[in-house]
């Protein structure tokens, strides 16, 4: 437990929010949860976080982390007609780990302010299993002063936290990460692909390939299920195509070229017209096996 322990509210338990706020529990935290379902609380209820009956009562707590899918989700649990804003108790800091636009981030980040709390963007790099491992990484953005007093809560989550600027900063930085991965795994994809037309076996490239200075901790942890095609979903192809259009908007509103982003936006986007929507966006390979004319399988 951190030496400055305090009441913490967690809103939002999916499969992100699950793996974070048990990490604070696990490090002994005092937790109180809400999610719209409320099965999805039980596991932590089971390790001894407090489950609340509304978003109102986690008001109570001094800091609340906020993890939902959506901008209008989160103007909804922050903002609306019964959400953390709307309570006659409302804690002094807001953090919101979700992946949302910066015109949202802003709006609620006004709302916030004009009712005496503070509010960080903290969005996060890592799937719920890197999470669990404590191989997440939290970039922020907001008051200076209100990162110092959450920083030793977000390293307790995550291996990395830091501080990129006082408003919405972050927001950029995670869309950035977002962009560079879908163009990474693209790229993978279609390398992989040529060899295997080339006849060699998939498996035999990767690892080859995980073995090299252009290989990284994600290529070597997904290589397996690259190999078995398992599109068991960490960060649906769906979800990235939300990133990306959030990405590529802001590159627009700098006038930023992103000529292989938006290349590769079209590809994701072709993802989802064959099926691929709720896969996980590993499956980008299926789509260019399909174009390169290769057998669909296990292996080469």
């Amino acid at each position: 437990m951190s030496a400055q322990s305090i009441s913490l509210g967690w809103l939002g338990t999916g499969r992100m929010g699950a793996a974070m706020a048990r990490r604070l529990v696990d490090a002994g935290e005092q937790v109180s949860v809400w999610n719209r379902t409320r099965s999805k609380t039980e596991p932590l209820l089971a390790k001894g976080a407090t489950v609340v009956e509304r978003i109102a009562d986690l008001g109570r707590c001094q800091i609340v982390f906020v993890t939902v899918s959506t901008p209008a989700d989160l103007e909804q649990v922050v903002t609306g007609e019964h959400g953390l804003l709307a309570g006659s108790s409302k804690p002094a800091t807001i953090v919101d780990c979700s992946t949302v636009s910066i015109e949202t981030s802003a709006k609620v980040r006004a709302a916030a302010t004009a009712a005496g709390v503070a509010f960080l963007a903290a969005p996060v790099s890592g799937n719920p299993h890197v999470v669990a491992e404590g191989g997440a990484c939290i970039v922020a953005s907001g008051p200076i002063e209100s990162f110092r007093q959450v920083k030793p809560y977000l390293d307790e989550i995550a291996k990395v936290a830091v501080h990129a600027g006082e408003q919405e900063q972050s927001r950029l930085v995670k869309l950035c990460h977002n962009l560079y991965l879908g163009m990474m795994v693209q790229a993978l994809v279609e390398v992989t692909s040529l060899v295997e037309k080339g006849g060699t076996d998939r498996a035999a490239f990767l690892e080859f390939l995980k073995g090299t200075v252009l290989a990284s901790d994600w290529v070597r942890k997904r290589t397996p299920d690259l190999v078995k095609q398992d599109w068991t979903p960490k960060f649906t192809t769906e979800g990235l195509r939300k990133d990306f259009d959030l990405g590529l908007g802001l590159a627009r509103s700098l006038e930023v070229p992103m000529p292989v982003g938006s290349a590769t936006y079209q590809l994701i986007q072709s993802a989802i017209g064959i099926g691929l929507r709720e896969e996980d966006f590993l499956s980008l390979y299926e789509q260019q096996a399909r174009g390169a004319a290769l057998e669909q399988g296990t292996g080469a």
